[in-house]
């Protein structure tokens, strides 16, 4: 899969590899460093309390090592004070599908069929050193490569069953979120509290299924409910 460059995508370059752990990790760091002020990730036109959307996820449940990983992060970087992922909600999204309104039950299962079809082996990404974007603090992922399989994949399935995909494989840039900006601020102060938690292990995470969920805003937070649950090979 070849990567394209896009200023709407984070970093808006692709890294020089998307298996080498580390040249993403220093690909992800080198582009935050270039982001002069944060903004707020809520500011989202189009959002509201009654706006239902299906997407594609990655979640993490049962990570127990992840979940802990990100709790010891949230807590040294507290007094930032922006609004942190419970533990039930850290994912990482492969992409929006539509809004519930307009895609109806048949065309939700046919898109599921299709998908089983496609999915790939499973397989484990190393969440790899804390870094952040415009909008928010998160981890880098690798290998990328596997993430990006199984965006095609469903890709594939949301073309066959006339839901053709928001983003292309193309665009997307895996990584989890552990915390949202709330407001604007400098990136530098964000960098100094984030520097010294990158030197943390890293931690692994055994990718065994890909969920599609309905998704919504409740307050500063994203929660949703698993429609299907897609067991990988």
């Amino acid at each position: 899969m070849q990567l394209t460059a896009d200023p709407g995508a984070f970093p808006p370059t692709p890294p020089p590899s998307t298996t080498d752990a580390t040249l993403i990790a220093e690909h992800d760091w080198a582009a935050f460093a270039a982001v002069e002020q944060m903004q707020d990730h809520w500011d989202r036109p189009g959002w509201t309390p009654s706006t239902r959307a299906y997407y594609w996820m990655l979640t993490f449940p049962d990570a127990t090592s992840l979940i802990d990983h990100a709790s010891q992060c949230q807590k040294e970087l507290r007094h930032l004070a922006f609004d942190d992922i419970d533990a039930d909600g850290l994912h990482l999204t492969l992409g929006r599908i539509g809004r519930i309104d307009e895609i109806d039950s048949e065309d939700v299962d046919r898109l599921v069929a299709e998908a089983y079809e496609r999915r790939p082996e499973c397989f484990t990404l190393r969440v790899v050193p804390l870094t952040a974007s415009r909008g928010a603090i998160r981890y880098s992922v690798a290998p990328w490569t596997p993430v990006l399989q199984l965006h095609e994949g469903l890709s594939a399935a949301g073309a066959e069953s006339g839901i053709p995909p928001r983003k292309p494989t193309s665009l997307l840039r895996p990584h989890v979120g552990i915390a949202y900006c709330n407001r604007p601020i400098s990136a530098g102060i964000v960098r100094d509290a984030v520097r010294p938690l990158r030197e943390l292990e890293t931690v692994d995470v055994a990718v065994q299924n890909v969920r599609l969920v309905e998704l919504r805003r409740e307050g500063p937070a994203y929660r949703w409910q698993v429609i299907h649950s897609l067991e990988l090979r």
